[in-house]
């Protein structure tokens, strides 16, 4: 299935985002050699502070053909992004830990994505196949 995100639509403040992504088969991960993501729903939080801010930094990943950068890019390029939802000014942290409070949220490879945060525990959840992204809201991040 295809999904249709426009990068135009996405404000070029710097801030946090969420990309939803589905995986049809298993993907291994050459920065996490013994570790395989199973078929399933995920969401990856980042963060976009440079140039172009969030709308550049969702772009970047919503191309299949990139330099393997950063975690996500493994489950980009073998994905689907079904969904973005980027908060201008928002906190990547905050966002995850959101995310983690609703029911079937559970952090499927510690430090996956967390690298440099010496807060979260990654930032990457895996969800249930209906979760929406639409459910997380500002309140919810206070």
């Amino acid at each position: 299935m295809q999904y249709k995100i426009d990068p135009d639509d996405i404000p070029t403040s710097a801030g946090a985002y969420a990309l939803s992504i589905e995986l049809v088969q298993p993907v291994r991960l050459a920065r996490f050699p013994d570790t395989a993501l199973s078929a399933g729903t995920y969401v990856y939080c980042g963060s976009a502070y440079g140039p172009g801010g969030l709308r550049a930094r969702v772009a970047r990943h919503l191309r299949h053909e990139k330099p393997m950068r950063w975690h996500v890019d493994y489950l980009t390029r073998s994905g689907s992004v079904r969904a973005v939802l980027a908060l201008p000014e928002g906190s990547e942290c905050a966002l995850l830990s959101s995310i983690l409070t609703h029911p079937g949220a559970t952090v499927p490879i510690r430090g996956f994505g967390s690298s440099d945060c010496r807060r979260c525990p990654a930032h990457l959840a895996a969800v249930p196949g209906n979760f929406d992204l639409e459910c997380v809201t500002q309140e919810e991040m206070q």
